[in-house]
């Protein structure tokens, strides 16, 4: 029997005004996984590491930065990174699945989502990400299994960068780059490389390689994603472009009127595949973050730490000086013992189900089996993410003062969610 397909199927998003309704930059992704996989939601304070430090990533140790920032992560808990997340100065990071000429490195190195964490840590900025991440790939490139799998799985990356003012489109081959800025309308990504002609910034070496590789003769315009896309590629990328069309046309729908709502309906989209519950994966954990323009308002990031966002609540965070840490959405921690750790790596499987997911699966499990009652939980929570958008937008409007206990915000979401599932 043949082993089913790996996952090749995240989607990312921005709105950037004056796409979006209000003043604002609305970014979105979904994280489509192995469906049994667990996403958790961290947070880690800004701090100041002594000279020296060595960082141990998922597989690999690198050097510490002297000073990270503060950073909401969500994350498969076996691995160092993260699907998705943001930080204290306003930027938000997603990343992608995607494969291109340029040979996998076989060797363990750093994984697209350890780069998603260290842009966060390391950058104030959507353009300080990619120095950050390419510089990294430089030092010390790309690859190592991408799943909690003994069977080999490894990619290359694209991935979103937004702040409050543009976003960059960055999309990697191994250790080389290109990278496109955009700086108003709708824009997203898929599993597939989308930086045809218009390049902001590239890998100094980008072209050169292309043309000793024999992949473009050095005369004409240099178009990245026909230079360099796989010669053999996964047969889901396919279905990839069909959904980055779909997630495209969504955008474009509301254009000029996206808001956080807007985006969470387009990541709850189950028709065009953006919402993904195919065979052995589904969409298992989604982000929606409002960037606000103008310095002086919080940003906003909303995060469902469950799977399937059509059956989840997206619950808002935001950085404050005090953060209430929600343990029931950690993960249990294996230490030494844990099959990524030890050698070979993944030979047995353990128990991550957080608390908030234990409860959320079994709210599923209600929902298949007396379909009534899933529909009035379904609507009783849609009622409380309605209420945390509106008291959101009043904050954001000016009607509403901010709140010292702005810190406790998602510990009182999941709190009440729990309490809901009960």
């Amino acid at each position: 029997m043949a082993e089913p397909e790996p996952p090749l199927s995240c989607d990312c998003f921005v709105s950037l005004p004056p796409g979006s309704q209000d003043d604002h930059v609305i970014f979105g992704k979904n994280s489509d996984r192995p469906r049994d996989e667990v996403q958790e939601v961290l947070y880690y304070p800004a701090t100041s590491h002594p000279s020296g430090t060595m960082l141990e990533c998922t597989y690999i140790q690198i050097p510490q930065a002297e000073h990270t920032h503060a950073v909401v992560l969500s994350r498969p808990p076996w691995l160092w990174g993260a699907e998705m997340g943001a930080n204290d100065k306003g930027v938000c990071i997603g990343n992608e699945a995607v494969w291109t000429r340029e040979a996998i490195d076989p060797g363990e190195a750093l994984l697209g989502m350890d780069l998603v964490r260290l842009g966060l840590e390391r950058a104030d900025s959507a353009w300080g990400v990619v120095s950050v991440i390419t510089g990294l790939l430089e030092q010390h490139g790309q690859g190592g299994p991408c799943r909690e799998d003994p069977a080999p799985f490894s990619y290359h990356n694209s991935f979103l960068l937004v702040d409050r003012n543009e976003a960059w489109v960055l999309e990697t081959a191994g250790k080389l780059w290109v990278a496109q800025k955009v700086t108003e309308g709708v824009k997203n990504i898929s599993n597939a490389l989308t930086i045809g002609t218009d390049i902001s910034a590239e890998h100094p070496e980008l072209r050169s390689v292309a043309q000793a590789q024999g992949w473009w003769s050095g005369e004409g315009e240099f178009c990245f994603n026909e230079v360099f896309k796989s010669e053999n590629p996964p047969a889901r990328m396919e279905l990839a472009k069909k959904r980055h069309s779909g997630g495209t046309q969504l955008l474009q729908q509301h254009d000029g009127s996206v808001t956080a709502e807007v985006m969470m309906s387009i990541l709850r989209d189950k028709p065009s595949g953006i919402c993904m519950d195919s065979g052995g994966f589904r969409t298992t954990g989604s982000m929606v973050s409002i960037l606000p323009r103008d310095p002086s308002l919080p940003c906003i990031h909303f995060l469902t730490a469950t799977p399937d966002p059509s059956r989840s609540v997206f619950k808002p965070f935001i950085f404050s000086e005090s953060v209430t840490p929600v343990s029931r959405v950690i993960s249990p921690q294996y230490g030494p013992d844990d099959p990524v750790r030890k050698q070979p790596r993944f030979q047995s499987l353990v128990d991550r189900r957080h608390d908030l997911y234990k409860a959320h699966e079994g709210a599923l499990q209600t929902m298949e089996t007396n379909p009534d009652a899933g529909n009035a939980l379904t609507e009783t929570l849609r009622m409380l993410e309605g209420q945390c958008l509106t008291d959101i937008s009043a904050l954001l409007s000016g009607e509403t003062p901010a709140e010292e206990e702005l810190g406790d915000l998602f510990f009182d979401c999941v709190d009440t969610e729990l309490k809901f599932y009960q």
